[in-house]
């Protein structure tokens, strides 16, 4: 992805609390003039949750839900049929309140490990136990995103698309944290070219389009997802440390955006909008980097979903991640 791209100034992660997607649609395109999101609606149940939702897009492939979790079956059931009919729900409230509309769309699914470490195969352990199950989910999940992203182009001709790749379990696939279905022992760490090479996979099927990869985990590995063509790097910003300077430092010069997640997930009294990126302005200081890059280079977001938040709360915390990204490009010292 070149570096003179721009994305808009702030957005949302995905998910939203409640049940009601016109609603969810009217707060995601209200809050966001220029950066709406296809809000995901987890509360509804099993195929609204975001492992749900994308094992719906799978092509070949079908999931349903066991007591311990989604488990890869034979053909498609009624989860599947479920998370196809909340995904179709959620396309058209997003259609209806996005009308004419020409710029950014941000679109999520889950990315191929977090899939692979999530998903079980028949015998109860997790794809990520057999590298040839994860070389088959990925592709089934490219070709899944593909005819996805060309449905969402269809309903809404004039947006730039922004796929967003959620992998909060990538940490532990590449550090072998991912417990068998004992729990007794882990799966072993997958090499970093290997999973270099999957999300490379995955992020292609966007031809021409940004991908952002989001982990809400400490430790993010900044410099493989650069390699694999993330666009952007999207990260809860209260857990850097200093060791991840020099990965930022690098990223932000290389072109590479940060979706700096600065607002909390769930309900809490919020600051002013300039104290909310306050951090982010004293990382730039540290780093060297020149102020009037920040516009540039930060998109302002929650620091994950909300999905746990009250509606109430999730309406303000958009709306603060706005102002919070006005006060950055107005005041960047």
């Amino acid at each position: 992805m070149t570096a003179d791209l721009r994305f808009a100034p702030a957005t949302g992660i995905g998910s939203l609390p409640g049940g009601d997607a016109r609603e969810a649609a009217r707060t995601a395109t209200g809050s966001f003039e220029d950066f709406p999101f296809l809000p995901e609606l987890p509360a509804r149940g099993p195929g609204a949750d975001m492992i749900g939702r994308t094992a719906g897009m799978l092509v070949e492939l079908y999931a349903r839900v066991e007591p311990s979790g989604w488990r890869i079956g034979d053909r498609p059931g009624r989860d599947t049929k479920r998370a196809r009919s909340w995904l179709g729900e959620d396309l058209d409230a997003l259609e209806e309140f996005t009308q004419g509309y020409e710029g950014q769309l941000k679109v999520q699914a889950v990315g191929p490990w977090t899939l692979a470490a999530t998903l079980e195969l028949r015998n109860g352990e997790v794809a990520l136990s057999d590298p040839g199950a994860c070389r088959d989910l990925a592709g089934s999940l490219a070709e899944g995103l593909r005819l996805h992203l060309e449905e969402v182009r269809r309903r809404i001709p004039g947006a730039q698309i922004v796929l967003q790749l959620d992998e909060p379990s990538l940490i532990g696939v590449l550090r072998g944290q991912v417990r068998s279905a004992s729990g007794y022992r882990t799966h072993r760490a997958v090499d970093r070219q290997v999973v270099e090479a999957g999300l490379r996979d995955v992020v292609g099927v966007h031809a021409g389009g940004p991908v952002v990869v989001h982990s809400c985990a400490p430790d993010v590995p900044f410099a493989l997802l650069r390699r694999a063509g993330a666009a952007a790097v999207s990260f809860d910003f209260s857990l850097l440390t200093e060791r991840d300077d020099d990965a930022i430092g690098e990223a932000v010069e290389g072109g590479t955006r940060l979706f700096a997640g600065v607002v909390p997930g769930t309900d809490t009294a919020l600051s002013d909008p300039a104290g909310s990126v306050m951090g982010v302005r004293t990382l730039w200081r540290r780093l060297g980097l020149h102020p009037g890059l920040l516009a540039e280079a930060v998109t302002v977001t929650p620091s994950c979903g909300l999905a746990g938040a009250s509606p109430e709360y999730a309406r303000r915390a958009l709306t603060h991640c706005a102002q919070a990204a006005r006060s950055l490009a107005d005041n960047p010292e």
